[in-house]
């Protein structure tokens, strides 16, 4: 048995963005990590995985193209430093909305969200298959445009649920 103990860290703060376009919250992630700042999670949420979501859990998520859940941890003064630069972020890059975690309650309600979406695809079709690759994060915007077209030439209902930080994505 080999056991890992991590400390835990002196401030967690997560937000939920929503945005009219994949490509604006492409442009989110890149100017997250642009601006130097490496977010403990940096996920994404397409408009079929968000729906579905909702149908399995209901976290709450706002109706939107896509949905980026972003959470900073670590030293309280970093995180207070770093969290509104994100926000700032995730507006100039044209958010609809941001809802930030006010309390563990919040937190885990966006999270179980974000968590449910693989599982929630069964109420999409009784068969899926999920694809796991990884892209750079700056062709993010280019790959999804892709997969939009494919789905749209071969009849298919694609949804991408994918960990946007570091471009690992699942169609």
């Amino acid at each position: 048995v080999v056991v890992r103990i991590l400390r835990k860290p002196e401030s967690v703060r997560t937000l939920l963005a929503a945005f009219d376009t994949i490509d604006a919250a492409g442009t989110a992630v890149s100017d997250i990590i642009s601006a130097g700042i490496i977010p403990a999670a940096v996920e994404m949420m397409d408009a079929l995985a968000i729906e579905a979501a909702e149908a399995a859990v209901q976290p709450g998520f706002p109706k939107a193209e896509a949905v980026l859940v972003v959470e900073l941890d670590g030293p309280e003064a970093e995180v207070r430093e770093l969290f509104p630069i994100v926000e700032a972020i995730c507006r100039r890059a044209h958010a609809t909305s941001i809802e930030v975690a006010k309390d563990e309650t919040q937190r885990a309600r966006i999270w179980k969200g974000r968590k449910a979406a693989f599982a929630a695809m069964g109420r999409v079709s009784p068969n899926y298959y999920v694809q796991d690759g990884v892209v750079p994060r700056t062709k993010l915007p280019e790959v999804l445009g892709r997969i939009r077209q494919l789905e749209a030439r071969c009849g298919l209902r694609i949804a991408n649920v994918f960990h946007a930080g570091d471009g690992n994505l699942h169609p």
